[in-house]
């Protein structure tokens, strides 16, 4: 686990939160392994592959309110990928957790070209 300025996260989540009208409820990240990320992969969403990040929406209307599980082993094996730091590589997930949050989905090409977009806007943010 890379050590991470909590408050300094938080602030951003909540500025980026706002920048789409809503406010912050309770998020909750779980930072897990690989196989922790698929366990859960197959037994809430009935999916068998491995994924960086599985968001669980509670939201209401206004108020943003999740879990977000985050495999810090594929985020790593990402930035590796990639060719960026593992700190920015995890901001980015912690983000992108909070834009399905907001309904940003990333399931076609053009979502996902939406999704990546959304995600840049916010690291600038950071």
């Amino acid at each position: 686990m890379p050590a991470l300025d909590e408050r300094q996260i938080a602030r951003w989540i909540r500025a980026v939160a706002a920048d789409y009208g809503f406010s912050v409820g309770n998020i909750n990240y779980i930072f897990c392994s690989d196989e922790r990320e698929l366990a859960v992969n197959r037994e809430f969403l009935g999916h068998d592959y491995y994924t960086d990040v599985i968001t669980f929406d509670y939201s209401t209307a206004a108020t943003l309110n999740g879990d977000i599980f985050i495999s810090l082993d594929t985020v790593r094996s990402n930035a590796e990928m990639v060719g960026e730091p593992y700190e920015k590589e995890l901001r980015r997930i912690i983000i992108h957790g909070v834009l399905h949050l907001t309904g940003q989905g990333d399931k076609t090409p053009e979502t996902k070209a939406e999704m990546t977009r959304k995600e840049e806007r916010a690291l600038a943010m950071y």
